[in-house]
């Protein structure tokens, strides 16, 4: 067995520390890696056609961020804020619970891409905190600010890799089963996925009092 192909890993480990573009990181990646592994570069261009072609509908999203790009530029973060400053008593915490809420509901029924970085924490829940935060506590520092926007994208992050693993029919649930058969437990996905529960609960009450000690240090900020 050769090792040489883990090589890859080192590649993506580098151009990440870097901070090099994240796609070229990958690509080159997999070039190290199918390059080391013994194959031709024809071979691991092809590779790359094929799996583009078994996967076209990650394509969609080359639709959908133009689109939101024009959103933003004609005063979509604008115009989410002021929503915001109509709900007298809303805090970045709270709001940001009610999020946690829909991604965590949607991921475990498999609408994974409703919600994500892109399309909703940069545009939409990030603003909103911001804009709840600062009707709450005024204006606030650029650390402050920075606190608010990396709460409102480990929201998303939790909401989502807590719940989708309650969905049965995702690829996580199938490693997982198909790890566990490797040790002689079988188990249904749905069984699995029935034990998922329980830590998306806990998950979902450790973060959202995160959320909520979050508003409390925004407000000592300001005493």
């Amino acid at each position: 067995m050769s090792w040489l192909p883990l090589l890859g890993i080192l590649v993506v480990v580098v151009g990440f520390a870097l901070k090099l573009n994240p796609m070229l990181v990958v690509t080159a990646s997999a070039l190290v890696t199918g390059l080391l592994a013994g194959m031709g570069p024809i071979e691991v261009i092809s590779a790359f056609g094929k799996a583009f072609n078994d996967n076209r509908i990650i394509a969609i999203v080359w639709i959908v961020l133009p689109v939101i790009g024009l959103l933003e530029r004609y005063g979509l973060q604008q115009r989410a804020r002021a929503v915001i400053g109509g709900f007298r008593r809303a805090t970045a915490g709270r709001l940001l619970i009610l999020y946690l809420v829909y991604r965590q509901f949607t991921a475990a029924i498999g609408l994974h891409s409703t919600a994500g970085h892109p399309q909703t924490v940069r545009p939409l829940v990030a603003p909103m905190a911001l804009a709840a935060a600062e009707q709450q506590h005024g204006m606030l520092t650029d650390d402050e600010a920075e606190t608010v926007k990396s709460y409102a994208a480990a929201t998303d992050n939790v909401g989502l890799f807590f719940g989708e693993d309650i969905f049965f029919a995702i690829g996580s649930i199938v490693l997982i089963q198909a790890t566990l058969a490797t040790y002689g437990i079988v188990l249904a996905p749905l069984e699995l996925a029935v034990w998922a529960i329980p830590t998306a609960g806990c998950a979902f009450a450790i973060h959202a009092a995160r959320l909520l000690l979050l508003d409390r240090w925004l407000g000592r900020g300001r005493r």
